[in-house]
């Protein structure tokens, strides 16, 4: 249902003043920062998960912070793991360290493949490479983000602001073009992680880039708005999926984790940061929402129920795994579908991509190698 409040003149959504959003937004994140122990306190850490052995799952950005406990220990539990990462050879030492450590046992199923995610034209690379391959694939996990903060505004070398690349529209594009691996893996699992700042963002459609003027850009607005825009397109991801592609959509909060984002905040912020540790997690409990996300055995029938109940969102987990609801702005559907429409647009794929790739047919993108 599309509650939000518009206009009696113009008919658009009345977006609320940035300076009231950031407020509501950091006063979550604190929030967050100070209970989520509390909160998370019924999890274990590290998260037992189960035998994964005929489990295939792509996690992106794996070669630190969160992305690497989660590559990590769904290799130990023995899914086999693809870490898709920019830095091929930081990938491998994290691999042979991983077995040093097993002290002999069984080797570790982990391969590394290369993606950017800064270009769309390597995110569709990757795609077309494991496609070849024709074999299924159980979970993808669009972990890879950014977060520049106070960082003047940057582009990628297709034109895009680079939060809104690398945080989303690439991610939305890996999701797409590797549909026909993951339907063939069903039941199977794409999943993001997201963050609680995405509370804070706004998505004008007409000015995603932050050029027009409209907006002055900062980095947290870009971030935040990177982060609502993930929700709203998998949610319609989420109802476009056939119940027979079997396939469940999710976005997990990993909380307040302490992490390399660190190094790109300001001096003083970073003195605040390692202040802080105690109400920190770290990478490993960090992880613990999208690993359960991967393997939980209820996920699915969760998903199924929110679908059932036209629930307006797709399954959003919070750091302490339990299910909550995203950002009231995620729940205006008709925004929602403008941010699908425009994103596909975005990324180069035609409106009824996801439907020719559900029957089988090729779906041509405009960043494909030429």
């Amino acid at each position: 249902m599309d509650s939000s409040p518009r206009s009696s003149i113009t008919g658009k959504v009345k977006r609320t003043p940035w300076w009231m959003k950031s407020l509501t937004g950091w006063s979550y994140v604190i929030f967050e920062m100070l209970f989520q122990k509390m909160q998370a306190r019924h999890l274990k850490n590290p998260l037992p998960l189960p035998p994964l052995h005929d489990v295939t799952c792509i996690v992106t950005g794996s070669t630190s912070g969160i992305g690497l406990e989660t590559a990590r220990q769904l290799a130990v539990s023995g899914a086999h793991v693809v870490m898709a990462v920019r830095n091929q050879s930081a990938a491998l030492d994290l691999i042979m360290k991983w077995q040093d450590e097993r002290h002999g046992t069984s080797l570790l199923s982990v391969e590394v493949m290369e993606l950017n995610l800064l270009s769309l034209a390597s995110v569709v690379r990757f795609a077309r490479a494991w496609n070849l391959r024709s074999k299924p694939l159980q979970v993808l996990i669009n972990n890879a983000g950014i977060f520049s903060m106070g960082e003047p505004q940057k582009f990628s070398e297709d034109g895009y602001e680079t939060h809104l690349q690398v945080n989303f529209l690439a991610p939305a594009l890996l999701s797409v073009l590797l549909l026909p691996s993951i339907i063939k893996g069903s039941p199977s699992r794409i999943i993001n992680v997201n963050s609680i700042i995405h509370y804070m963002g706004f998505v004008d459609t007409d000015d995603m880039n932050f050029t027009s003027g409209k907006e002055k850009f900062n980095s947290t607005k870009a971030y935040s708005s990177s982060k609502l825009a993930q929700v709203m397109f998998n949610s319609v991801l989420q109802k476009r999926l056939p119940p027979e592609a079997g396939t469940s959509v999710l976005c997990v909060s990993p909380g307040t984790v302490h992490t390399n984002v660190a190094r790109d905040l300001p001096k003083l912020v970073q003195a605040a940061y390692n202040l802080i540790p105690l109400f920190l997690f770290s990478a490993q409990e960090g992880s613990r929402s999208a690993l359960y996300a991967a393997t939980a055995p209820e996920i699915p029938e969760y998903c199924k129920a929110l679908k059932a109940d036209e629930w307006p969102t797709c399954a959003y987990i919070s750091h302490d795994c339990r299910p909550t609801r995203a950002a009231i702005e995620a729940h205006n559907t008709r925004a929602a579908n403008e941010v699908w429409e425009k994103t596909l647009d975005m990324i180069g794929l035609p409106l009824d991509a996801v439907e020719k790739m559900i029957q089988g047919e090729e779906v041509m993108c405009k960043y494909r190698d030429s």
